[in-house]
């Protein structure tokens, strides 16, 4: 029987299999066992099947390490699940889990019943603001992977997501608290990257497809060499004669790496302006790389950190404390699951599908059912018995004289009510009540916000389908970032042109005698036609979601009367040189140091990634006049000019919303 007290946290990577067992002892976390089982190839090596490759690993792992008995939890890739993230408004706490489920519905891109998910909810520190966590994967996903685990008798009881366990392993063993400084963690994977964002008590998680194999790969491309023979010559770079040219060939990738951090911490900003971003750690055995710290420290304007240690678990005596030491940077996943698994974590989502948790509790608990139903049966018929004595008793009572005067009463005052025509169909005045009642009820400007946000997710898939280019990969900014949503309630006989956000007008609206909400958003947009995109995407969107069950408004919005309106004057620079801080040459082009026939690899090197100038001195950036910290102007490996660098461009978009769902209307028409 597995022990609550210990626990093995297993990562499937796609550079190797990792599992290391926790244990308490005195209260004190010890690392009893660890071992890592490489594959002979990257996962994603064309042509190399990925379930065999995984099976032999694992094989590998259960030869060596009996994890029978134990128990054991397991992580999915991040970018084979989703982890989303709202605000929700403001409900009662009971009433949490619907709301949850509500925005499970509209953020995850699958039918919930195709899904595996839960949720975590955060609340920073004198805000009384909620946000949820939602995190899934799918059905058919996670079969495959837990049938895998089968296959070699391995039983996991926690599922979590790869981010969630790096984070839970870094707010135990750094003690995060609510005054801990904003901290991101980058862990670089084999295939793709996860950037989690611990701030003020909430947690924020994006995925993004760069990794240790994309170095690699840049290395086999530039020397038309096999993929081991890259990665030996990747990882011996700094003692090789070709050290110059093997980092210029993955200056690439460094680059893309810097954009998508510089992308993520951006996006996350504009979400939270409040963000106090301090530092970033990072994990994986790609952070080892010369010069990558100090690259990223230029780009993003962050401290930079590598994880060297755990500092809150120990070396078993089965466990040399050097090697665990060295690799803690790749061992942070299976930390954060063995800690999840011990009790000992701070995001608790667990994706294990109930009918497993059920069947292992089912082979445990059976000895102790058995005997618990015998007590039952006994027990079970002296509970019978005596209601049907309590039953008889109660038949020969009679309904007290009390009771039977309160109900003439009540009769009559019914009567005199119907006679003054204060029920039935007398109409009163209800405006201010329906306008309190607006302002403290969740359901509409939370049903509000959840389609909001659905439109713009749907309309960012458009954008990223139509601005797909094969050799960039798919292009991900946001399609609408929101600046105002104004909503305005409108009471019965009142015009709706009344609330327009111009001159315009609507003219025999049909709805005029019903209650209704005017919704003016304002958003920023990279499309270059921003009005055909509006229609293309939001309008759209409106019209095929106007009617919706169990939605408590209908959406009224036509191209003809959709008022769009462009404000060329708000025009926000996304990329350029002001963001990169960098300094180009008169070609327009990034001035690269590595073409200097003087160019010193060992300067560069021992420097951390410093690029020199004459003598050896640090070329230097200046201070701009906010007083930020100081960069270097010339980064040891400078990104290429990217053809995505775009623009936002305003739009202001009217529709309304007629209160009620549309089967209580038609229900009230068909009465009068």
């Amino acid at each position: 029987m597995a022990s609550s007290s210990a626990c093995w946290g297993l990562e499937l990577g796609s550079g190797s299999v990792k599992a290391m067992r926790l244990e308490l002892k005195d209260d004190r976390v010890v690392v009893s066992d660890l071992i890592i089982v490489p594959h002979p190839k990257v996962l994603s090596t064309p042509g190399l099947d990925r379930d065999d490759a995984m099976r032999v690993a694992l094989g590998t792992l259960t030869a060596q390490k009996d994890l029978s008995g134990e128990r054991v939890a397991v992580s999915v890739p991040g970018e084979a699940s989703f982890a989303r993230f709202a605000k929700l408004p403001p409900v009662e706490p009971k009433k949490i889990p619907d709301i949850v489920k509500f925005e499970a519905q509209q953020q995850i891109p699958f039918p919930l019943e195709e899904v595996e998910w839960d949720y975590q909810t955060f609340q920073s520190p004198g805000s009384p603001d909620v946000e949820v966590g939602i995190f899934a994967v799918t059905k058919a996903r996670l079969r495959a992977q837990l049938d895998l685990l089968q296959d070699v008798g391995i039983s996991p009881e926690v599922v979590a997501l790869n981010p969630v366990a790096v984070y839970n392993a870094m707010a135990y063993d750094l003690e995060f608290t609510e005054q801990t400084p904003g901290t991101i963690l980058l862990d670089i994977g084999t295939t793709s990257s996860d950037l989690i964002v611990a701030e003020a008590g909430r947690v924020w998680v994006r995925t993004f497809p760069i990794g240790g194999h994309h170095f690699t790969e840049a290395v086999a491309e530039a020397f038309n060499l096999s993929y081991p023979k890259a990665e030996r010559l990747k990882q011996e770079a700094q003692q090789t004669k070709h050290a110059k040219h093997v980092f210029q060939a993955m200056r690439g990738v460094f680059g893309d790496l810097a954009q998508e951090v510089q992308r993520s911490i951006g996006y996350y900003q504009s979400l939270h302006s409040e963000a106090n971003l301090e530092r970033l750690i990072g994990l994986g055995a790609t952070f080892q790389l010369p010069g990558l710290r100090k690259f990223l420290k230029q780009q993003i304007g962050l401290d930079v950190y590598r994880l060297e240690r755990f500092k809150r678990a120990d070396a078993g005596d089965d466990v040399d404390a050097e090697r665990l030491s060295s690799s803690a940077g790749e061992l942070a996943v299976c930390y954060g699951l063995g800690l999840q698994g011990i009790g000992y974590e701070t995001i608790d989502a667990n994706l294990i599908p109930v009918e497993i948790v059920r069947a292992s509790m089912w082979r445990r608990k059976t000895p102790l059912f058995i005997g618990a139903a015998a007590l039952a049966l006994v027990a079970g018929g002296m509970m019978f018995w005596r209601p049907m004595q309590d039953k008889s008793t109660l038949d020969g009572l009679t309904v007290p004289r009390e009771v039977s005067e309160a109900t003439r009463a009540l009769s009559a005052a019914r009567s005199s009510a119907q006679e003054a025509q204060v029920l039935g169909s007398a109409q009163a005045d209800m405006t201010a009540a329906n306008m309190l009642e607006l302002a403290k009820s969740p359901r509409v400007y939370g049903q509000i916000l959840a389609d909001i946000g659905a439109m713009f997710e749907d309309a960012s898939e458009k954008l990223r389908q139509m601005r797909f280019d094969p050799s960039l990969g798919p292009i991900e900014p946001p399609a609408f970032e929101l600046v105002k949503l104004d909503l305005k309630f409108v009471p019965p006989g009142t015009s709706i042109s009344g609330v327009l956000p111009s001159q315009r007008t609507i003219e025999d609206d049909p709805n005029e005698e019903k209650q209704r909400i005017a919704v003016t958003l304002v958003a920023r947009t990279p499309h270059p036609d921003p009005r055909q995109f509006v229609i293309e995407t939001i309008d759209k969107w409106l019209k095929e979601h106007a009617v919706r069950e169990g939605v408590p408004y209908t959406i009224v919005a036509d191209s003809r009367d959709l008022l769009v309106r462009i404000d060329q004057s708000q025009i926000v620079q996304v990329q350029g040189d002001s963001r990169s801080g960098a300094r180009r040459s008169p070609r327009g082009r990034f001035d690269d140091p590595m073409d200097d026939p003087n160019f010193d690899m060992q300067a560069f090197l021992d420097s951390g990634g410093m690029v020199t100038g004459g003598g050896g001195v640090p070329v230097r950036g200046r201070r701009d006049q906010a007083g930020a910290r100081e960069l270097d102007s010339l980064a040891p490996l400078e990104p290429p000019e990217d053809p995505r660098a775009e623009q936002l461009k305003e739009v202001e978009v009217f529709w309304y919303l007629v209160l009620g769902e549309p089967e209580q209307d038609e229900q009230q028409e068909g009465d009068g």
